[in-house]
């Protein structure tokens, strides 16, 4: 493999890598605390639904007036993205708990924090698991879109194979992109039969 090959899958994977730690972050800890209030878990769900239907092209060309080209637009697109299938999973994941689990954890005398730590969110991790894995693959797969903005990243290979017709060049980008998704894929949906035992 060339070096300038590996600097592009380095560069593909920081981006994509940055995206769903910034979107965890923001995500879970937000589906948690609006999971048992029915105003915010609404107003979460809605903006959920709303980042779902707008694509990471717009958001990429709103971005563009505010932080430029380059990295930070490419990562805030891509970090919309990630978000629905965070938040969603995260929200159904803890309400799915069943109400009898909980109340015999209270009735064993455990705070609301502990009930949370030991017996919710263990509980809930196996369908938090399945949007984060979701979110994954769909960040990597759209991670392309940075090459239209110098965003760098395995999508140069592809805008710079469309630009030129070189189709092994946009063979590479493709394939490369399709290959580590389906890694990542790989590697989450292990981590989550793990969390299911």
């Amino acid at each position: 493999m060339s070096a300038d090959f590996i600097a592009h899958v380095g560069a593909h994977v920081a981006l994509a890598g940055s995206a769903l730690i910034v979107a965890l972050a923001i995500g879970i800890p937000l589906a948690g605390v609006a999971a048992d209030r029915a105003l915010a878990r609404g107003v979460l769900l809605a903006l959920a639904g709303g980042f779902r239907v707008v694509p990471s092209l717009a958001v990429l060309t709103l971005a563009l007036p505010l932080l430029g080209l380059g990295f930070r637009p490419a990562l805030l697109a891509l970090v919309v993205l990630a978000l629905p299938p965070i938040l969603v999973n995260t929200d159904v994941g803890l309400r799915a708990v069943p109400r009898a689990t909980l109340e015999a954890a209270r009735g064993t005398g455990m705070t609301e924090r502990q009930i949370g730590a030991r017996v919710r969110w263990p509980l809930a991790l196996p369908v938090v698991a399945v949007g984060v894995r979701t979110a994954t693959v769909e960040v990597i797969a759209s991670a392309t879109l940075a090459a239209f903005i110098g965003g760098g990243g395995l999508g140069d290979y592809i805008v710079g194979g469309l630009q030129t017709s070189n189709l092994p060049e946009l063979i590479l980008g493709a394939v490369s992109v399709a290959v580590l998704a389906l890694v990542a894929d790989a590697a989450l949906g292990y981590a989550q039969k793990r969390l299911a035992v």
